[in-house]
């Protein structure tokens, strides 16, 4: 997560100027906070992260306490894929997150039944994703989501119309699961070169091999 400050400063003169930084990290909060209330020159300070929330100086000391114990800075890529042959699907997710002061990775993948093509094979992937943010605890949150799936992310984002059936069932699952967390998501398109990670553990789930961890990284 990442905070901005906005607060009145009282110059020498007789006029009072309002400021507003940029986005920070949350953890550089206090460090700022301090360095200017030191100036003795700051008032009504206000405290707002990415989601639109605020509080004051003195609500937010209590509240970072709180976030300590929450998942932040989650990043996620997502990838399908789907044999002809055998009408069989893989999914492959990892999800980058920090909690407690230290970073984690979750890496699963899954064999799916019942898909009908590459693009199903896609949405359940990310449909997989953010159920596991779900089961980590992630809320009211920001999160960059990747994959290299145009037809998902860009019908998702609504710039594509969506007009299979199969495929707009997911569409409402999804943005259904997203409304529950209150996420706010930054969409990325990758290329597929971009999409390693996923995309092995998609094609590992068809071979037969599951995955299925979550591990503290350094």
């Amino acid at each position: 997560m990442e905070m901005k400050l906005k607060f009145k400063y009282a110059s020498k003169t007789a006029s009072s100027i309002w400021f507003e930084s940029n986005y920070f990290p949350r953890k550089e909060t206090m460090i700022h906070i301090d360095d200017l209330m030191k100036t003795g020159r700051v008032h009504d300070l206000e405290i707002i992260d990415e989601m639109g929330n605020s509080w004051s100086r003195k609500e937010f000391i209590k509240l970072n306490k709180e976030l300590e114990k929450e998942p932040e800075n989650i990043v996620v890529y997502f990838d399908g894929g789907f044999d002809k042959e055998s009408l069989i699907a893989g999914a492959g997710i990892v999800i980058y997150y920090d909690k407690g002061g230290e970073s984690f990775r979750i890496r699963k993948n899954e064999l799916l039944e019942e898909i009908e093509n590459n693009n199903e094979a896609e949405y359940t992937a990310l449909h997989i994703a953010l159920g596991l943010l779900d089961e980590i605890g992630v809320k009211n949150a920001p999160c960059t989501i990747n994959g290299d799936s145009q037809v998902v992310i860009k019908q998702l984002e609504g710039e594509w119309p969506c007009y299979e059936e199969s495929l707009s069932r997911w569409l409402d699952r999804i943005e259904a699961l997203i409304k529950k967390l209150r996420l706010k998501i930054n969409w990325v398109v990758l290329n597929r070169k971009d999409n390693k990670e996923a995309d092995k553990l998609a094609n590992q789930a068809l071979e037969g091999t599951k995955v299925h961890s979550n591990k503290r990284i350094e």
